[in-house]
């Protein structure tokens, strides 16, 4: 299987950009779908897609976008940090309108910390690269204030929804992505992040590897703490990837966790737990990202098969069929097959 790299990205690009409803602002999926809605954390995983293939303006378009939602809550962000949250609707909630930025107020799990961890990331990554999107007084302070924020929920023992937005746990994946915004926002002299809850947050990540959470050990979700958050040791990385291929890998993606019961293929939601199509891709980001070219075309080829006869990425498979779910494209999915194209075409140009 050969791939045109540079035509594929485009391609694929293109699908994301179709779910853009205002500049950054992208929806999970098409708006005939639930997903018609737009989350923090699909727009971060969203902006890698561009971000790695160099196109800053959307990138940074993205990030205002979010760093406006931010300031839009102001005087809740204030309420939280002032009292620390103890309702999952006292949180920064992780999906928004689209066009007008208020949040959803239904029951979503809407405690999710790792989605604030990705907006303070994106947020100083670009600070760090000179790309800055924070130009006024009320936006530098908005992202001290996301600093305090996770610091007074205490995210490195808070318990949360998830990346997968359900029952609430001390998630890895969270912990992860406050500890690597956290340090990155600590090289920026005009933040205060307090040393100890970057220390605090490392040794409870460390004390909860290699698993997720108490109720999960091998999860789709540790892929995160490889790329892009890139906050474990080589032992771990090692343990994570050796988990995750042997329990979860599947023909036409990744199940999240066993017995996963979203999308599962049996009515008593046992053994036939639905397959997420960008956990192929990541796992080739990640074997790009190592030098491991073999291994990184094998799960390259893979995510290219799931993608549809329409081409498109869809989230995920039914269980050992050819046939996806609704939501279909899903951009999160989408963006993370042009970064896995884009590490695999650098990998190939390096020689190794």
């Amino acid at each position: 299987m050969k791939f045109d790299f540079d035509a594929e990205i485009k391609q694929h690009l293109d699908v994301v950009r179709t779910l853009e409803r205002k500049p950054g602002v992208f929806t999970a999926s098409l708006d005939d779908t639930f997903y018609n809605k737009a989350w923090l954390r699909d727009i971060y995983f969203i902006t890698l897609g561009f971000l790695e293939t160099g196109d800053l303006k959307t990138t940074k378009n993205a990030a205002n976008a979010l760093l406006s939602v931010f300031v839009k809550h102001k005087g809740k962000i204030n309420w939280a940090i002032e009292n620390k949250p103890q309702e999952a609707w006292q949180y920064i909630h992780a999906r928004f309108h689209p066009e007008s930025f208020e949040e959803y107020w239904e029951e979503w799990g809407n405690s999710q910390n790792d989605a604030v961890g990705e907006v303070l990331n994106l947020l100083v990554t670009l600070e760090l690269m000179g790309e800055s999107v924070i130009e006024t007084d009320d936006e530098k302070e908005m992202v001290q204030k996301i600093v305090d924020y996770l610091v007074t929920v205490e995210y490195w023992e808070d318990e949360d929804n998830g990346i997968w937005e359900e029952n609430l746990e001390v998630h890895a994946s969270s912990i992860g992505s406050c500890v690597a915004a956290l340090k990155k926002a600590q090289q920026l002299d005009w933040l205060n992040v307090p040393a100890v809850a970057i220390e605090r947050g490392e040794h409870a990540l460390r004390s909860l590897l290699p698993r997720e959470s108490l109720t999960k050990f091998a999860d789709l979700a540790l892929l995160t703490l490889i790329y892009p958050f890139a906050v474990t040791t080589e032992a771990e990385t090692a343990e994570i990837l050796k988990n995750v291929e042997y329990h979860l890998v599947k023909e036409r993606g990744v199940i999240r966790y066993k017995f996963d019961r979203y999308y599962n293929n049996n009515v008593d939601g046992f053994s036939e737990e639905a397959e997420w199509c960008f956990g192929l891709a990541w796992l080739a980001i990640i074997y790009a990202e190592r030098g491991d070219k073999e291994k990184a075309y094998y799960y390259l080829r893979r995510t290219k098969n799931a993608v549809t006869p329409e081409g498109v990425v869809p989230e995920l498979y039914y269980s050992n069929t050819d046939k996806p779910n609704p939501n279909t494209p899903l951009g999160w999915a989408e963006s993370m097959y042009v970064v896995a194209l884009q590490k695999v075409k650098e990998l190939e140009a390096s020689g190794v």
